[in-house]
């Protein structure tokens, strides 16, 4: 049965990403030996946002173009305000966060990085929460907002803020594992 360590994740981002929410996964999916990809828009490094300033460089791995929603077991988006909102008017991007949603394998969004599940129409009558500023966004486009550390439905698992990250973290695993038993079931 394939575990953890033998998924392959994706990590989507570009500048602007909150440094947390970008290292935190990739260094604890790594930690269980998860293969992570940090994904971007164009090759070479994207800069994260640090709580009040800009923070480091994280080398992109492969550049969303050379990638496949099949070679991935799961979907992390990071939030910070600025990542997201870049993201989301990206054509491709939201294609790809539609196509990897269909899937069925799971798709991990926190703080802001919903925006892009709003954009890719993916929240509507599905439970979620998000950072508390985007809260009504959320509602608006139809997902049931909860205030809680971590929502998860079906395959889409939200969280909060950079504060619920190792419960996030911890759920993202969770789902891969998960996810990876029922496709061995049915192989």
């Amino acid at each position: 049965m394939p575990t953890i360590g033998q998924s392959k994740i994706m990590i989507l981002a570009t500048d602007g990403f909150e440094q947390s929410e970008l290292e935190v996964p990739l260094k604890k999916l790594k930690e269980v030996g998860a293969t992570v990809d940090v994904v971007s828009l164009e090759a070479g490094e994207i800069t994260g946002w640090d709580k009040d300033d800009w923070g480091k460089a994280v080398a992109v791995d492969k550049v969303l173009g050379d990638a496949s929603v099949s070679d991935y077991d799961a979907l992390v988006l990071p939030g910070g305000q600025i990542n997201p909102d870049l993201l989301r008017v990206e054509e491709n991007v939201v294609s790809f966060v539609q196509a990897f949603e269909k899937t069925g394998k799971p798709l991990a969004a926190i703080c802001h990085a919903p925006w892009l599940l709003i954009e890719a129409g993916l929240v509507k009558g599905r439970k979620a929460t998000s950072y508390k500023s985007i809260k009504t966004d959320m509602i608006n486009a139809g997902a049931k907002w909860e205030d809680s550390t971590i929502v998860r439905d079906g395959n889409l698992i939200t969280a909060r803020n950079p504060g619920d990250l190792d419960a996030f973290c911890a759920a993202l695993i969770e789902a891969v594992e998960g996810g990876s038993a029922q496709r061995s079931a049915a192989e």
